[in-house]
């Protein structure tokens, strides 16, 4: 028995990637496909869905919501009600800012016991407020060639691939 013993502690453990593990690759990957989202001019309410899901799936017992800047500041109070309501708490609310400070939006976050974001949490934050004020800024920029009646967009030929929707 002590055999087997020595022997399994001598074999290296293989590491398997879970969706919240520490390791990040989970987040590269979402990341990757929602920049690729992004570059071809996918919805900016399909990017924004694929920000937050990649967000609540990486940190794990969140829910997460980022809104344009004009979507009514009495919507955002009731979804506030209503998370409390349903036993949420308020894990981060933060605006999504241009480079300029320009407020594009807003990422509200909220969690099933009262908590704060943890460092590591914190710079995957950073990382989807970025995410979301480049698609934003896009979408916007897109709606605003739109209304001139140009025709200088560009499409990126190929397909983009689906996000995987969680069914927890």
């Amino acid at each position: 028995m002590d055999e087997y013993r020595s022997d399994r502690r001598d074999r290296p453990e293989k590491r398997r990637s879970i969706p919240n593990s520490s390791d990040g690759v989970f987040w590269l990957t979402a990341e990757e496909q929602i920049v690729q989202s992004i570059s071809a001019r996918a919805p900016l309410p399909d990017v924004l869905d694929r920000i937050c899901s990649a967000l609540d799936c990486q940190i794990g017992n969140v829910i997460s919501l980022i809104s344009p800047a004009g979507d009514g500041a009495s919507d955002l109070a009731t979804i506030a009600v209503n998370a409390s309501l349903f036993g949420l708490h308020t894990f981060c609310s933060e605006g999504v800012l241009a480079k300029n400070d320009e407020l594009l939006g807003s990422l509200r976050m909220y969690c099933c016991v009262p908590r704060s974001p943890s460092a590591s949490e914190i710079q995957l934050i950073e990382r989807a407020k970025c995410l979301a004020a480049i698609a934003i800024t896009r979408a916007n920029e897109a709606d605003h060639q739109g209304s001139r009646g140009s025709r200088g967009s560009r499409l990126v030929q190929g397909s983009v691939p689906e996000w995987p929707v969680s069914t927890n």
